[in-house]
């Protein structure tokens, strides 16, 4: 947790909540409501003082919510999120690029400056992968402490597991006993197990978490970022498939899928650009993404014909753009991964995850 910009810990949460940011976070539409989750009680007076924020520093993105507590829930007043790429070139050298860390910099000016702005009171600012491996990742930190006033807190990964559980838990189905949630990062990809069925304490689901190493940034690095063989994409299908065997052994997922008590959600730039796709949007919209059901074969035929497609043709779709289309495809790939060990007939779109989970955390802390 921070109060102002110190950046000191809030611990996360799993209270319910919804919130509303158009695009992909560029902004929020100030007003938009969020359900009261259980058990606020006494808490909210203080809460509605408040003014919360959460950021999100991925291989990827950089990514800020701004938001005030309201009625036991929040509201969200401001929204960014960059692709900034921080960890381009990570997975070859070991160490985060110049360039990069100059993109980064100025992404987190911009959220720092929009704190200040909206006078928030309490914080908390997380780094992921490309923080937790980078060689020259403390200097970093350093720098962005002393040039903005931010404390970077690099969490595990099990905690950003953790959080994007929380995240999404307000789109669960509660007659649905087990959810599958997973978050296709840039550097990292996220799996987190929920059950709730037999076995599990009442109120208390049992739960499991999954880190692989790998991303669509360091699998594009690797396989590329134009046009796609079949051999070349199914070889990335089945690297992932391997990693993901050994969590179906420990938790025996795929009976309970064949049973039909799994649900599946996915948070992700992956999962919502193939929604926008799904859907033909002439711009990405959030509130048409976020919370969609896709069916999963159809979706997976869109991944392959984008795989099928090259750079420019990909860049042409206004979802996708020319800052997604190499990396695109890779995250259809860990998508038909994920989708090939459980197969689960339908796929939830989430456009919400670490961010919120973050926000639940500082608002349990009233």
């Amino acid at each position: 947790m921070g109060t102002g910009l110190d950046g000191r810990r809030s611990a996360p949460s799993r209270r319910r909540t919804r919130r509303s940011d158009n695009g992909r976070g560029e902004g929020a539409k100030p007003g938009d409501g969020a359900a009261a989750p259980q058990g606020a009680g006494g808490k909210r007076a203080r809460a509605e003082k408040d003014m919360l924020a959460a950021i999100d520093l991925g291989t990827n993105n950089c990514r800020l919510l701004v938001a005030r507590p309201e009625g036991g829930g929040f509201r969200v007043v401001d929204a960014f999120s960059r692709i900034v790429r921080l960890g381009q070139g990570l997975g070859r050298s070991g160490r985060l690029a110049d360039d990069a860390i100059e993109r980064t910099m100025e992404a987190l000016s911009i959220c720092v400056a929009k704190m200040r702005r909206r006078q928030v009171t309490r914080f908390r600012a997380v780094a992921t992968e490309a923080c937790r491996s980078a060689g020259n990742g403390g200097a970093f930190l350093e720098r962005v402490a002393a040039e903005t006033g931010l404390t970077l807190e690099v969490i595990s990964a099990e905690e950003e597991a953790a959080l994007a559980l929380a995240g999404c838990r307000p789109l669960f189905d509660p007659s649905v006993p087990g959810a599958l949630v997973f978050d296709i990062g840039g550097g990292s990809t996220e799996i987190a197990w929920q059950w709730s069925g037999a076995g599990s304490d009442p109120g208390e689901p049992k739960t499991a978490a999954l880190s692989m190493p790998v991303g669509v940034v360091t699998l594009a690095e690797r396989y590329g970022g134009d046009r796609f063989s079949a051999g070349a994409y199914e070889a990335m299908v089945e690297e992932i498939a391997s990693r993901l065997r050994a969590f179906e052994r420990e938790h025996g997922i795929a009976s309970t899928v064949a049973a039909g008590d799994v649900q599946l959600l996915g948070t992700s730039g992956t999962v919502t650009t193939l929604a926008g796709v799904w859907l033909d949007l002439p711009r990405y919209n959030r509130d048409r993404v976020d919370g969609v059901f896709l069916d999963v074969a159809e979706t997976l035929s869109i991944a392959r014909r984008l795989a099928g497609m090259d750079f420019a043709g990909r860049a042409a779709h206004p979802c996708i753009g020319r800052e997604r289309a190499d990396l695109v495809v890779a995250g259809c790939a860990i998508l038909e991964a994920i989708c090939r060990v459980w197969p689960v007939p339908r796929l939830r779109v989430a456009d919400r995850g670490v961010r919120e989970g973050i926000l639940f955390g500082l608002l349990a802390q009233q």
